[in-house]
């Protein structure tokens, strides 16, 4: 293994607009492999880290683990030659530049895991060498660079900002979008010190359109948890509105649709069945936990959260109200086709999905349910719905559409026949308006939730 000795920062930067740095990413999965293509593209060798033995396997061979990134892509970072993909953690000094992009869940007890996070520093700590750059990128709470990380490296004997170099930069991954990746992101970047800083800068330019350098890493991970709460408290706000406004018979899609039209002052959220994904269900609790210490009370956040871990409930309550008033029949025993078991549409990202929350209550009142999605053929093994894994898509004809007591369509991916779903359910619960959406005239058989 060749590994650098100690380098001045103008060499260090000299090297990193000549390409002579290799970039290494820890976790190859929806952030880290974005990150390795755009490296790669901007001409930087990578060697990629991952747990997964099987997932480092596939990218070595050019295929991607991942369905909105083509194998063709993959395929081509390895035959430039420029990317290599490991599970070997003792390879970690050969990298100039350590970006990590690491799993930060939350505990059952809503309570920061920053397990990953610290397993990957202890890792990098024992081949840390003069000269390097460690990014984290992986969202948490103000303070976690300079307090969890920053100790464990220097445990080592070196110091932050005069041997080697950390930072933070926030992953501003929006999977599936067809308008912004990776390198079209602004990228907010907050240094342990001015050198670390210039460095991180530096690298982060030749990799993005934008950046937007911040005073230090604890603001740029309170700019990552800023913007997710916003998100947060604007879709439990929404959601708050759709029960009060269908209450007194008023569609809260054609409300927001309307207020849209307002040049000024108003930015479109839409409710559903619950949050999903890696970052919204998740970010706001990272803050009201660190809040705590300094003995803060975060009442709106927490708000925001209660409102929204209660749509599945209330979805499930109007499945059930319609199957009744609709077919006579009750929840218990009823057949239900779910819709879409991914969190967001046209992607095969599964992480914090609603959906397994909404099988999990409708099976714990009696029913039996099945789905269908597109992007995901088996329900893969999750940290809070284990049960529920090694279950397959069926398939959307329909004889099988007809066969169910209800249908509810919980994610709106575009490539689903939505014309033969409202034609053939006896009961059809839409959740993301994707039925109106769609052109589709109303029938007396379509509930929106």
């Amino acid at each position: 293994m060749e590994t650098r000795t100690t380098n001045t920062i103008d060499e260090i930067l000299d090297r990193i607009e000549s390409r002579d740095f290799k970039v290494g990413v820890v976790g190859l999965g929806y952030v880290g492999i974005p990150l390795v293509l755009v490296a790669v593209q901007k001409g930087f060798s990578v060697l990629g880290f991952d747990i997964d033995a099987q997932r480092v396997e596939s990218l070595n061979t050019g295929v991607s683990s991942i369905k909105h990134i083509s194998d063709d892509s993959i395929r081509d970072a390895r035959e430039s030659g420029k990317f290599e993909a490991t599970s070997d953690l003792s390879r970690l000094g050969e990298a100039d530049a350590i970006l990590i992009a690491v799993p930060t869940p939350l505990s059952k007890y809503r309570e920061p895991d920053l397990s990953f996070v610290v397993k990957t520093t202890e890792a990098i700590a024992k081949t840390l060498r003069k000269g390097q750059l460690i990014v984290l990128e992986s969202t948490t709470y103000p303070g976690t660079t300079q307090e969890i990380m920053r100790p464990i490296f220097e445990a080592t004997g070196l110091k932050s900002g005069e041997d080697f170099y950390l930072a933070f930069s926030p992953e501003r991954e929006d999977p599936g979008n067809p308008d912004f990746g990776t390198a079209t992101i602004p990228k907010v970047v907050g240094g342990d010190g001015a050198d670390a800083l210039a460095l991180a800068v530096a690298l982060y330019s030749n990799l993005v359109v934008k950046i937007v350098p911040v005073s230090s890493t604890a603001t740029a991970e309170a700019v990552k948890l800023t913007e997710n709460i916003f998100r947060s408290v604007n879709i439990a706000l929404v959601n708050e509105l759709k029960v009060v406004y269908e209450a007194m018979g008023v569609d809260v899609w054609e409300v927001i649709d309307a207020a849209k039209t307002k040049p000024f002052g108003f930015m479109p959220f839409y409710p559903g069945p619950g949050l999903g994904g890696h970052c919204i269900p998740i970010d706001p609790f990272y803050l009201t936990w660190k809040a705590r210490e300094f003995d803060i009370s975060t009442r709106f956040i927490e708000l925001a959260g209660q409102i929204n871990t209660r749509m599945p409930y209330l979805v499930v309550d109007k499945l059930a109200a319609a199957l009744d008033g609709r077919l006579g029949v009750g929840l218990t025993r009823a057949r239900i086709l779910l819709l879409g078991i991914a969190y967001k549409k046209n992607v095969d990202d599964m992480r914090e999905s609603p959906s397994l929350k909404l099988i999990e209550l409708m099976e714990g009142r009696g029913a039996t349910v099945d789905f269908h999605d597109p992007y995901i053929d088996v329900i893969p093994v999750t940290r809070e719905h284990a049960p529920l894994a090694g279950r397959h898509s069926i398939a959307l004809t329909a004889s099988n559409i007809a066969d169910y007591d209800g249908v509810m369509i919980a994610t709106d991916h575009d490539n689903v026949d939505y014309a033969l779903v409202a034609e053939h359910s006896k009961v059809l619960i839409d959740t993301r308006n994707a039925v109106e959406r769609a052109g589709i005239p109303a029938g007396d058989n379509i509930f929106k939730a």
